[in-house]
């Protein structure tokens, strides 16, 4: 029988037999469909941390020399908070050093941060990030400024009190109102607004604008850099391999300054992007881990019930199979159509799988923050495995009716 007629008569059962034919199906169905939702959802989320959480938060091609990791993403022992609270903190001394003995090209920032009240006129934002940093912190961060201007270098070398805001902020005290060249109030003393940053949106739902820049030597430096200390020295790379050479340097220039031993451990961090990611790639390992088992469980299932409705097609159909091989069928055309419409149930099963797994992923996107990003090796699995499934589960139901004899096929009822 060729293979397309045996498509069209497995068709043709499906639409006679439409019940039968869903609950044939549903195993296969559910199976395709947790794949392709989880293997989207988790690639999206893969996309998501690492263009906009690490990225955004971090920097591309970028490191951070710090008292202890910033970013968290496990659980860590009290023991080990304690250890890197008793770490010394980085200095303006240490940074310098740092950055005036690199040999790699890179572009550095001072940075540190606290939350502060920003008041302008009868406005006041509360809890507001203060950022303290150099000229270059901009560049590092990728930000494009929407209207004004940065500060410059002159400015942080003479902590000129001038303040670049962020999106929101310039919406909450200056609605209407344009923020350039106005003061506003952060620790009773007047920052002039030079600039405001490009809207840069949410993550995870917490807004990204909710900040303002000074430079590292501004006045309030007292409250966010207190004692000549930083938060970090960031520093960015013109590519991940020129990134990875300027850690392995910084690395070993702070162990150089602060004489530790070859055994001794780091008493720094050197944070990176990746370094960020690593509680979330340990899930999106487990994740995917034990996706095949939880897949299977559904395959198999729906592979069992193909092949009993399958028998049951046998059993029903003996009659017709017994004057097919009278009309001169051989055994490998009766145990072709088996197979075929098995195979052909399955397929419909998986594509229907398909269709519900994007359609989930997507609707999971649409109500919560979590993106979507289609794998295409999934889908191209998928219909794989409804294939698959079809086959192997219609293999011993087209065996039993190929083997039938003719004569007693054709007299049963």
């Amino acid at each position: 029988m060729p293979l397309l007629e045996a498509v069209r008569m497995a068709l043709r059962m499906i639409g006679a037999q439409k019940l039968k034919s869903f609950f044939s199906l549903i195993g296969v169905l559910i199976g395709v469909t947790f794949l392709i939702a989880v293997v989207s959802i988790v690639q999206g989320m893969n996309v998501y941390m690492e263009d906009q959480f690490a990225n955004r938060l971090v920097g591309l091609n970028t490191f951070q020399l710090r008292q202890r990791p910033g970013i968290v993403m496990e659980n860590i022992d009290d023991t080990t908070w304690r250890s890197w609270s008793r770490r010394p903190r980085i200095t303006y001394a240490d940074a310098r050093y740092v950055r005036e003995r690199l040999t790699t090209p890179v572009t550095t920032s001072f940075f540190c941060a606290d939350n502060v009240d920003v008041r302008y006129g009868t406005k006041e934002a509360k809890g507001i990030q203060l950022n303290g940093a150099e000229h270059t912190f901009f560049q590092i961060k990728n930000y494009e400024i929407a209207s004004g201007r940065v500060f410059s270098e002159q400015e942080v070398r003479r902590g000129a009190a001038v303040l670049v805001i962020g999106d929101l902020i310039a919406e909450k005290l200056f609605e209407g109102v344009d923020p350039l060249g106005k003061s506003v109030i952060i620790a009773g003393l007047p920052y002039r607004v030079v600039g405001v940053v490009a809207k840069q949106g949410n993550l995870f739902g917490i807004s990204m604008d909710k900040f303002v820049v000074m430079p590292y030597s501004a006045p309030a430096r007292r409250w966010i850099c207190p004692h000549n200390v930083l938060d970090e020295l960031q520093v960015q790379a013109r590519n991940p391999l020129e990134m990875q050479l300027a850690m392995a340097e910084a690395e070993a220039l702070m162990r150089s300054r602060r004489q530790l031993g070859p055994r001794d451990d780091n008493n720094f961090a050197l944070q990176t992007a990746e370094g960020a990611l690593s509680g979330w790639n340990k899930i999106s390992a487990i994740l995917m881990m034990a996706l095949p088992g939880l897949v299977a469980i559904s395959l198999v299932v729906g592979g069992i019930v193909i092949m009993n409705i399958m028998l049951m097609a046998v059993t029903e159909r003996t009659r017709e199979i017994g004057i097919r091989k009278a009309l001169g069928a051989r055994r490998r055309d009766i145990m072709a159509q088996f197979i075929v419409e098995a195979a052909t149930l399955s397929l419909v099963g998986a594509a229907l799988g398909i269709g519900a797994g994007l359609g989930l992923a997507f609707l999971v996107q649409a109500l919560s923050p979590l993106p979507a990003a289609v794998a295409p090796w999934s889908v191209v699995v998928g219909v794989i495995l409804g294939i698959s499934v079809g086959v192997i589960a219609g293999a011993y139901p087209a065996s039993r009716a190929a083997r039938l004899d003719p004569i007693t096929a054709l007299r049963a009822e």
